[in-house]
């Protein structure tokens, strides 16, 4: 706490480190064991400052950052709000869902075709329509994802260089675009004929993304365990 609070840390893990804290914030809130309980509560005041953190920085942003990289808001929205709920933090869970909605409720024809670039471990369109589905009932959302995301054309993106950390990505991308696809299958209405494509294909994408998981290639091995852990929990779809 003392280090994230120190002068000229106000953009320290912004915000895609400060998201995962609060997801294992929330993690331990969820678990019911006497130890994770302790950690729970040593992790409070660091739990206490990235929420205050987040609260001053996103009334300030006036543009979402749509990359496919660790600056991404809407992936790290989506785990805030998520935070915010287990948590019962209304009073957070309000400032990141108005800005969800200042950012993204307007947007049209997201150029899904662009994706991915050469360093992506998120699509930018997916996550903006995971986070969103998280804030809107499924007709809603339905009607949201149509003008959004018309045609949702993907395939598996594979690794030219398992030696190289930033080409390593693309097998977090299949991994990330899974989950997404799954979340946004989980929030449209139950007969929408888009349901039965979209899971069939974040399984595809989830075959693909598991397999690439090796554990002699530091590259990938030390972060996409984290990403396969929380595709296989559905941790997102809580």
């Amino acid at each position: 706490m003392i280090y994230l609070n120190t002068a000229g840390r106000n953009t320290f893990e912004r915000p895609y480190g400060l998201a995962w804290l609060l997801q294992l914030a929330a993690e331990l809130k969820e678990f019911d064991d006497p130890d994770a309980r302790q950690w729970s509560a040593a992790l409070r005041p660091l739990e206490q400052a990235v929420t205050a953190r987040v609260a001053g920085w996103l009334p300030k942003l006036q543009h979402p950052i749509r990359t496919g990289e660790h600056n991404n808001t809407a992936f790290s929205m989506g785990l805030m709000l998520d935070y915010a709920r287990v948590a019962g933090d209304a009073e957070f869970g309000k400032i990141v869902e108005s800005r969800t909605r200042d950012y993204y409720l307007k947007d049209r024809n997201c150029p899904l075709a662009y994706e991915p670039s050469g360093e992506d471990f998120l699509s930018p369109c997916l996550a903006e329509a995971d986070v969103v589905r998280r804030i809107l009932p499924p007709a809603e959302f339905a009607g949201w994802f149509t003008g959004f995301l018309p045609r949702v054309n993907l395939e598996p993106t594979q690794v030219s260089d398992v030696t190289d950390g930033k080409a390593y990505h693309l097998a977090g991308l299949n991994l990330s675009r899974a989950w997404m696809l799954e979340g946004i299958v989980s929030r449209l209405p139950a007969a929408d004929p888009r349901r039965k494509p979209l899971a069939a294909l974040a399984g595809k994408l989830k075959v693909t993304g598991l397999e690439s998981i090796r554990s002699e290639h530091y590259e990938g091995g030390h972060w996409l365990g984290s990403f396969a852990a929380y595709l296989v929990s559905g941790r997102g779809l809580r």
